[in-house]
C-alpha cells in the first residue's frame, strides 16, 4: 500500500497494543514511529517530526501528562494534535488533558482499531 506521507508517533508501554495500532495504522498508509517511555516520545518527537501523535498517559519515566505539558510548553510542537489512549476514564484526567489541548481521548478498554483509524483520518485531513 501506499503511504499517505503522513508520519504518526505512537507512544505506548503496552508492547502488544502497541504493535496492534503500529500494524493497523500501517494498513492505512500511515508512515509510523513507535516510544515505548515518556523520555523515549519526547527523543522521537525532535528525530521523526510526527504529524500527530498518539500518548497513553500511564508510563515509565515520564507521564503521557508530563510529556503533554512539555509538548505543549515547546514553540515546535505545541501545535502537533495529541490523540490520548489511556486505561483511566477518570472524569480528572480526561479533564486535565483536554485543558491541554488533545484533539480526542480513547479509553483502552473500549479501543477499537477502527475507530482510532477513521478519528486519525479525520484530524489528519482524510489522508488515507
Amino acid at each position: 500500500m501506499a503511504t499517505t506521507g503522513k508520519r504518526i508517533l505512537l507512544v505506548e508501554d503496552d508492547r502488544f497494543l502497541r504493535r496492534a495500532c503500529e500494524a493497523s495504522l500501517r494498513q492505512r498508509g500511515f508512515t509510523v514511529a513507535t516510544a515505548a517511555d515518556g523520555e523515549e516520545a519526547l527523543r522521537s518527537v525532535t528525530a521523526e517530526r510526527p504529524d500527530l501523535i498518539l500518548l497513553d498517559l500511564l508510563m515509565p519515566k515520564l507521564s503521557g501528562i508530563e510529556v503533554l505539558r512539555a509538548l505543549r510548553g515547546a514553540g515546535t510542537t505545541r501545535d502537533i494534535p495529541v490523540l490520548v489512549l489511556s486505561n483511566s476514564s477518570r472524569e480528572q484526567d480526561m479533564a486535565e488533558v483536554k485543558k491541554l489541548g488533545v484533539a480526542g481521548y480513547f479509553v483502552k478498554a473500549d479501543l477499537s482499531l477502527k475507530e482510532l483509524g477513521e478519528q486519525v483520518d479525520r484530524i489528519l485531513g482524510g489522508a488515507s
